[in-house]
């Protein structure tokens, strides 16, 4: 069956290693006949979340705040998969990753129980070094606490500039993984 994937790419780089993976990842996912919406983060107009509880009034405008995540709500409502891919910045996520999810949690004010939306995931990240563990760790209770089911991760250590993943088999591992979907 025909799965909706969100890729919400937390990477300043539209050509770089992070980029190269979601494409990837994309172009295994629409092989299998599914459709692929991703967002690059860094280019948005995304403010942080203000933590208000003044969400979830309006299902078609769940944040108080209008700015781009009005484009990415509607995907995210429907998307079946999320992907979170991000470089590697201080052994955790983008900071553009992470504002962008915190601001997911007006659809979860949507709901009379404030229950996140159930959905599939996998982690994309791509590195300098390889010390991921922080970010797992992140991700892994992130998981837990939405009750999502994590699909896979790609973790691609020692790629520092646009293009040293080129020869990396995370490509093809990303490639597989949304293939396998």
């Amino acid at each position: 069956m025909a799965k909706k994937i969100v890729i919400l790419n937390g990477s300043p780089r539209k050509n770089g290693n992070t980029a190269a993976l979601t494409a990837a990842f994309k172009n295994g996912a629409e092989e299998s006949g599914h459709t692929v919406t991703e967002f690059f983060l860094n280019g948005m107009d995304i403010r942080g979340c203000l933590g208000c509880w003044q969400g979830g009034k309006d299902p078609e405008h769940p944040c108080v705040q209008t700015d781009d995540m009005l484009k990415i709500y509607p995907a995210y409502r429907e998307a079946d998969v999320v992907v979170l891919a991000s470089p590697l910045y201080y052994w955790f996520i983008s900071g553009q990753l992470k504002t962008a999810f915190d601001r997911l949690f007006a659809i979860a004010e949507c709901d009379p129980n404030v229950r996140n939306p159930i959905k599939d995931s996998v982690l994309i990240m791509a590195a300098e070094g390889a010390g991921f563990e922080e970010s797992v760790h992140w991700y892994d209770h992130l998981e837990q606490h939405m009750g999502w089911k994590s699909l896979g991760k790609v973790l691609c250590g020692h790629v520092t500039q646009p293009g040293d993943i080129d020869e990396k088999p995370e490509l093809q591992e990303a490639f597989e993984l949304g293939r396998s979907i």
